[in-house]
């Protein structure tokens, strides 16, 4: 069966280049870096020094895009549902989105990811935590070509709201997936994401406010064999996004923007509509 972008193994492509030094990305790197943050004393300087080493390590992470089957300079298109629902009284609600994505502007299916999640909030704090479950079917590139590929993945996350200054609201995205992919082993996948949301006619993302929205996520495989003599690399994937957003009203905003998807192999850029949804 013939796989899409998402589940091609990568070339062989074991380092990457940072701060002019080969350095190998894994596990073990993640380890020291969040026990070197849990030394720090406040949540404030744990977020400030998080934010500055990945942004360095993201920036250094992107791959330069090889020869691949898929059309890189074909443009693509998303369209994408985001909800949260939370109960007033309650600690606990649920979250999901749902997310077209084409390989061209729309009827070339590149993924149909449908994914929901339980939420839970400590007391006396902004933290969001989820445990959750996404379904995904992914095809491969081409209208003439209808293979498709299943997997199911269930994941683990962590959102951290920062607000620095009066305009720049950030949120720090933690999660751990367990994914199973059809015709694959049973792997997992690290990803860390920094959002960014600057209101440019007013100083609150309250309703009627103009935003700029801005992202930028890192996915690190967690293993390498997959089965069948086949590899990936610790590297799986960067995405970088910028779009202008629009608050409707309370609870409910609309994006439209850019997001450049780069994997070992291949690099390409996609449209996305989405809408924001918190009841």
């Amino acid at each position: 069966m013939k796989k899409g972008f998402f589940d091609q193994p990568s070339p062989d492509m074991g380092r990457v280049r940072f701060s002019g030094e080969a350095c190998q990305i894994g596990s073990r790197t993640l380890e020291v870096l969040w026990f070197r943050l849990l030394r720090t004393r406040s949540r404030t300087d744990i977020l400030s020094r998080w934010t500055g080493c990945w942004l360095a390590v993201m920036i250094g992470l992107v791959p330069a895009p090889a020869q691949a089957q898929v059309d890189e300079d074909q443009l693509g298109a998303w369209y994408m549902y985001f909800f949260n629902y939370r109960h007033a009284d309650s600690q606990f609600g649920v979250q999901g989105d749902i997310q077209y994505r084409n390989w061209d502007l729309g009827g070339d299916l590149e993924q149909l990811l449908i994914r929901s999640g339980l939420t839970w909030r400590p007391k006396s704090t902004d933290v969001m935590l989820t445990v959750g479950y996404a379904n995904i079917t992914s095809g491969a590139f081409g209208r003439s070509n209808h293979s498709t590929t299943y997997e199911n993945r269930a994941y683990q996350e962590a959102l951290l709201p920062q607000k620095i200054g009066s305009r720049i609201y950030l949120r720090h995205r933690f999660r751990y997936e367990q994914r199973w992919v059809e015709d694959q082993d049973f792997r997992t996948r690290y990803r860390y994401a920094l959002f960014m949301n600057i209101p440019l006619n007013q100083q609150e993302m309250s309703p009627g406010a103009v935003y700029l929205s801005l992202y930028n996520e890192i996915f690190l495989n967690g293993q390498r064999d997959i089965g069948g003599a086949r590899k990936v690399e610790v590297f799986d994937r960067n995405r970088l996004y910028g779009a202008l957003g629009y608050n409707i009203a309370a609870g409910f905003a609309v994006q439209m923007g850019y997001m450049e998807q780069s994997t070992q192999s291949i690099s390409k850029g996609q449209v996305q509509l989405s809408l924001h949804h918190t009841f």
